[in-house]
């Protein structure tokens, strides 16, 4: 299985991803993280593609609400790509988004079978640990019904063992949300990683690195 979970895009390691990847090439760009701001969405998809284009990257978007229901569509189309990049957002919409259209059961087969990496970063990478309990101060659980038609889930997809708080110290979050979760985690021994939008965790294999 491998990993790159950021709190904003590549960090201060892109170099990594590089390592992780190999050539760069194809990558499905996944952006339901935004699905609840449809007047943001076509911005936030291009404030994505720009940097991967840059890195040599050849961005597809791949649009889960156009695979609601349909799992193995999805599955054969998400093998066709060596990285999926799943941006930022509402974690709660992003995880409805993968129930619905049944990423949260293709993704975890592909990654075992080490078919392809997974980037993702801020709800990209939260939506991969094994409680999303905490992120309600940040992201709206409320957006989930209105954009969706479900309600929120509340369980992340486990594929890595704590809790992962973004945007530590970091002007993308001015009131701080972040610095007040990784505290109320730490003082509660709820295990977890907060990163500042340099930082990012790797997991390559059997190894986890966090990269400061």
């Amino acid at each position: 299985m491998r990993l790159f979970l950021a709190s904003y895009r590549f960090g201060a390691h892109r170099d990594r991803l590089a390592a992780l990847v190999g050539a760069p090439g194809r990558v499905a760009v996944i952006p339901n993280a935004c699905d609840a701001w449809p007047a943001a969405w076509s911005s936030a998809v291009t404030s994505d593609v720009r940097p991967l284009r840059a890195l040599g990257y050849r961005p597809e978007i791949l649009d889960l609400r156009e695979f609601i229901d349909r799992p193995t569509e999805l599955e054969n189309r998400m093998r066709e790509f060596p990285m999926l990049w799943v941006r930022g957002g509402n974690t709660f919409v992003l995880r409805a988004q993968f129930a619905r259209s049944g990423a949260d059961l293709v993704l975890p087969r592909l990654l075992a079978e080490d078919a392809l990496v997974y980037a993702g970063y801020s709800a990209g990478a939260c939506l991969l640990t094994p409680d999303l309990h905490g992120l309600e101060t940040s992201d709206d659980p409320g957006e989930v019904a209105p954009t969706c038609g479900i309600a929120p889930r509340w369980d992340g997809l486990g594929l890595v063992d704590r809790r992962i708080v973004p945007h530590l110290d970091s002007p993308t979050d001015p009131d701080g949300f972040g610095n007040r979760l990784a505290a109320e985690f730490t003082a509660n021994g709820v295990p977890h990683w907060a990163l500042t939008d340099d930082q990012v965790v790797v997991v390559d294999g059997d190894a986890t690195d966090v990269l400061r």
